[in-house]
């Protein structure tokens, strides 16, 4: 089986919207999760999504799931404190209903700009590899500051930035979890960097450079030029 886990629990301080998170903010007419979701919902290699949401809204998103016809959605869970415990609940819904041995693919319901190919090449790379995490080239140069004070620059053509979705095995990524949880560590930026800390080996593919996730105001507004890119790709041809 391969299950989406759609993170939609964060509030959105640093778009400075008021009255809703960012995630339930509206692009003619059709709120920027579900946007995230009709990706992966009309995609053919996917059986089921799994939602972690804030829990006062809940209601206001199943309405949607309902107005835009979202039939994949087998759950919705309330986030957690952090970003971590958030999509411990959702593994742990996706555990409840699915084998072990499914294929997860995490990714934010703020990046509405992934492509069918893909979330393909996520579920091939898991399949062959046992991980994919979905990453762009550097384009401009890596400074890293070490604890002695020196700073260290890698190499541009070595460096990649980590995006989404990341994908693992199931029972892999839940054992990493409950490993942070034994050790009381709540605090992991992101999934690929929790199994790198544990020693699980990760592999990547090139996803889009347009996979950006919507934090500030500026994203907004360079996802609302693509979605018209997009449209005038289908009706115009260019």
């Amino acid at each position: 089986m391969n299950v989406s886990l759609i993170f939609a629990g964060g509030s959105g301080r640093r778009m400075n919207t008021k009255g809703r998170p960012k995630q339930f903010l509206e692009f003619r007419g059709k709120p920027i999760i579900i946007y995230t979701l009709e990706l992966f919902d009309n995609h053919s290699e996917i059986d089921a999504i799994v939602v972690v949401c804030l829990r006062n809204w809940i209601p206001y998103l199943e309405k949607m799931l309902r107005k835009f016809e979202i039939t994949k959605v087998k759950a919705i869970v309330s986030g957690g404190s952090t970003g971590q415990d958030s999509i411990y609940s959702g593994l742990k819904a996706i555990a409840e209903n699915f084998s072990l041995d499914s294929t997860v693919l995490i990714h934010d319901g703020v990046r509405p700009l992934i492509t069918e190919d893909t979330i393909s090449e996520n579920i091939e790379c898991v399949k062959e590899h046992g991980s994919c995490i979905t990453c762009i080239p550097a384009t401009e140069t890596f400074i890293v500051s070490r604890w002695d004070g020196s700073l260290n620059i890698p190499s541009r053509s070595d460096s990649f930035i980590a995006r989404a979705p990341q994908s693992f095995i199931l029972s892999d990524i839940l054992s990493a979890h409950k490993k942070s949880l034994q050790e009381n560590r709540h605090d992991f930026i992101d999934s690929c960097s929790m199994m790198s800390y544990y020693g699980y080996k990760l592999h990547t593919i090139i996803g889009p450079m347009e996979n950006i996730k919507i934090t500030t105001p500026t994203d907004y507004f360079i996802f609302k030029a693509m979605v018209d890119v997009h449209e005038n790709q289908q009706i115009f041809g260019f």
